[in-house]
């Protein structure tokens, strides 16, 4: 069972983010992605600008693709993402619009390469997203020395600890009503969505 910790109120060092514990899995392994069929999180995130989008808002607009990625700096990432664009004028075409989420900061985001009024990316920099989506997980002790303070977003948990968190990499397709139609999530951040696989997914929403 995916581990849950909630919080009320959080001390944190000056070094640390803002970010509030709601549902951060104890490993990527025991994550719970939302389900085809539940709404998908209406939040507030900035984009690379620093400007609010209202993501219900843009819902309401398109068919979304919405991809969550851990980073700029995670090659198998970059990778994904400019597969994404290679099929992009395919998506569109469905009348379909692409969001790309990670924890990167918006001024993180304004060095990425990925320019295009369909495809926009979007700073989740306290996981408030990836933790809506049932995503985010602790990484263990050893792997998060090589992230802290670097890659990735700082939590405190209950005993006070500090932990670095990322989220496990997926893909949602959202109907104009802000529901899930699919949706793809793997543990093993090497494997990702398969292109041909998006395009039938996004083909059949755009078919109810």
């Amino acid at each position: 069972m995916r581990q849950l910790i909630f919080f009320f109120t959080l001390a944190f060092s000056a070094f640390l983010s803002a970010a509030e514990v709601t549902n951060i899995a104890a490993a990527p392994e025991k994550v719970s992605p939302l389900l085809p069929g539940i709404n998908a999180p209406a939040l507030h995130l900035k984009d690379k600008s620093g400007n609010t989008i209202d993501l219900s808002a843009r819902y309401r607009e398109k068919i979304s693709v919405l991809v969550v990625y851990r980073g700029g700096w995670c090659p198998y990432c970059s990778r994904q993402l400019a597969g994404i664009q290679k099929i992009e004028s395919q998506l569109i075409k469905m009348g379909a619009q692409i969001i790309a989420i990670s924890p990167d900061s918006p001024e993180a985001l304004a060095k990425s390469t990925v320019a295009s009024p369909h495809y926009q990316l979007l700073s989740d920099n306290e996981m408030q997203m990836s933790q809506a989506l049932g995503l985010a997980y602790f990484l263990d002790d050893n792997t998060a020395l090589a992230y802290r303070n670097k890659l990735g977003v700082n939590f405190v948990d209950l005993d006070g600890k500090d932990k670095v968190a990322l989220p496990v990499p997926a893909v949602f397709v959202i109907d104009k009503k802000g529901l899930i139609q699919f949706q793809y999530a793997n543990p093993n951040y090497k494997v990702r969505l398969d292109e041909s696989v998006l395009l039938a997914a996004v083909k059949a929403a755009s078919q109810l």
